[in-house]
């Protein structure tokens, strides 16, 4: 099955061969406030990321009304129910709007997981060009369809589902597109390191022939570092601006400057994986020329003497023949007589093949 790549409205290309594509997934770590959604935003584009990605709920559409009235009074509650508590969390479509204008005027790509279908209307209503289905949705195969209907590219989290759960929603949107990213994740906040799976990246890219990425919810930065050498071409983190803020995602976000070193570490990463075979620079070479050594005299000795092991060392630096001629060398007899540490040089020798051995000096020595 062939490998795809998929191009947003603007041009931007995710797959392989394609800079990673990093995400700053603010999802509802705003609190409700626009004030310190905008920051965020602005945070993230300083941390060079190249999409920020929000969370849209409609509650009504989205919870039952015991849902919505069940009782909701922990620690990081922002309402006496639930319902409220969601409703505390939730911006407007045109709030959402406002932060796309400011997103895209920054260089980043906008977009939203929408939990419902009143609200993937909204966001497909403000011209989101890329549609996110959470893990919690890949068994919500009505709401795919509307999502494939849509025509936009799908990035999709694979978090709590079986490989059939994924079957089934991968099918739903390729019965209209293949334009699909599918993100590894393990929806456990945080996710401790033992249970993130990275190899699970390598499964979903063999099955579905599809552009894979990672979403993480560990504490710290190297999984999603280590994501992107297993070929992963989208990473999505948590962002947050505090991480004692009220809340269950802040502890498994990334603070501004924790997000800035995770895009640095990714393109080191990526600039590490651009050379694929093995190669000698040049710049090795003037390391070895002082590094290596070369077969030098024992002992001082003279004209016409048969060279014994006993007769050779090796010294640093590289100034005459390489120790991988050590077998070629011993037996042959000395043109000439020569001194204890003095670099032997395939002249000094009577080889039979000897005017072919000087001849190819610069080749193997």
């Amino acid at each position: 099955m062939a490998h795809v790549t998929i191009t947003l409205p603007n041009g931007r290309q995710i797959g392989r061969g394609q800079p990673c594509f990093i995400v700053a997934e603010v999802g509802n770590n705003h609190q409700g406030d626009m004030a310190t959604a905008r920051r965020m935003v602005e945070e993230a584009a300083r941390a060079g990321v190249q999409a920020v990605k929000f969370q849209k709920r409609h509650v009504e559409s989205l919870l039952t009304r015991a849902g919505r009235e069940a009782p909701y009074t922990g620690a990081n509650s922002f309402g006496p129910t639930y319902g409220a508590h969601r409703r505390a969390l939730e911006l407007s479509a045109e709030q959402m709007a406002e932060l796309k204008e400011l997103a895209e005027s920054l260089g980043l790509v906008f977009f939203a997981s929408a939990w419902d279908e009143v609200s993937l209307g909204e966001m497909i209503g403000i011209g989101m060009p890329v549609i996110k289905v959470c893990s919690a949705d890949v068994t919500n195969l009505p709401l795919l369809r509307r999502v494939a209907e849509s025509g936009l590219p799908v990035i999709m989290s694979t978090g709590m589902s079986s490989l059939e759960e994924i079957d089934a929603a991968v099918s739903v949107v390729r019965s209209r597109h293949d334009n699909i990213v599918l993100l590894h994740c393990n929806s456990s906040y945080p996710c401790v390191e033992e249970k993130i799976g990275l190899p699970v990246m390598e499964t979903l890219r063999e099955r579905y022939g599809l552009p894979v990425g990672y979403s993480g919810h560990e504490r710290g930065l190297a999984p999603s570092v280590a994501a992107v050498a297993l070929g992963a071409c989208v990473v999505e983190r948590h962002f947050t601006l505090d991480k004692n803020q009220v809340g269950t995602d802040h502890k498994a976000s990334l603070v501004p400057d924790e997000l800035a070193q995770l895009v640095r570490m990714i393109r080191e990463v990526e600039a590490c994986m651009v050379q694929k075979g093995k190669k000698v620079f040049p710049e090795e070479l003037a390391s070895a020329k002082k590094l290596r050594k070369c077969i030098v005299f024992s002992r001082d000795l003279p004209a016409g003497h048969v060279l014994a092991e006993t007769d050779l060392t090796t010294r640093s630096p590289l100034d005459g023949i390489s120790p991988v001629h050590w077998d070629e060398v011993v037996g042959a007899a000395l043109l000439r007589s020569v001194k204890c540490e003095e670099p032997l040089h395939w002249e000094t020798l009577a080889l039979a093949h000897q005017q072919t051995s000087a001849a190819s000096l610069s080749t193997r020595g």
